[in-house]
């Protein structure tokens, strides 16, 4: 026969070893920082989640270019040539 040799409660034991410790005198509050490279990482990753969001095609757009080329006046030398600038921009020529 074994006898019981005190607390053998498992529940008791870990209560008894967690138990809180107040500590005397003001404490510092909790404070994180963040660097530099993370705030631009954050940026970027919120920047990438907006544009994946966003429409390829704006129909508005689109629309408002259609009604304005149906004008015969609005194709004209100068904006062609805007046009032409802005396409050799994009393409890097």
């Amino acid at each position: 026969m074994i006898d019981r040799l005190g607390g053998i409660d498992p529940l008791k034991n870990v209560q008894n070893s967690h138990k809180a410790h107040r500590v005397n005198g003001t404490s510092q509050p909790d404070s994180i920082s963040v660097s530099a490279e993370a705030k631009e990482l954050a940026e970027a990753y919120f920047a990438m989640e907006v544009a994946a969001a966003a429409p390829d095609v704006r129909a508005d757009r689109v629309a408002e270019v259609m009604q304005k080329i149906k004008d015969p006046d609005y194709l004209n030398k100068s904006v062609v040539d805007l046009v032409a600038d802005r396409l050799m921009d994009v393409y890097g020529i």
